[in-house]
């Protein structure tokens, strides 16, 4: 099982840019494909972006696409999400886990704390 922990968030103003990150634990961080998803208050949990293995291939959810960047280094075992001409509605905590695959994004771990995302108007 890989814990991971997720950390970066804060307040920002619409417009602004953060960098999210997600450090894992374990030897095997380069086999599993990662996932970005977010919960604002009152809603459930969104994909918001995901990474193969090896970093080659990414997928964005549409609402972040041209704005947000997945990536990762594996020799760090840290994954990135680079949020660039953040809106309110981006406002929410974003959660790092394991996915299935990067295209239906289906989470594999548990859920950790995540890092609170909120950005102002």
């Amino acid at each position: 099982q890989v814990q991971l922990v997720e950390s970066g968030g804060g307040l920002v103003q619409a417009g602004g840019s953060l960098r999210l990150s997600c450090a894992a634990s374990g030897r095997t961080f380069s086999s599993y494909h990662m996932g970005w998803f977010r919960q604002a208050p009152g809603k459930e949990r969104e994909k918001v972006a995901a990474v193969s293995g090896s970093g080659r291939v990414t997928s964005h959810a549409d609402s972040v696409k041209g704005r947000f960047t997945i990536s990762r280094d594996n020799a760090k075992n840290t994954v990135y999400l680079q949020m660039n001409s953040l809106k309110p509605e981006d406002t929410a905590v974003y959660y790092c886990n394991t996915v299935e695959d990067i295209v239906t994004m289906r989470a594999l771990g548990s859920w950790g704390q995540g890092t609170q995302v909120t950005v102002s108007s």
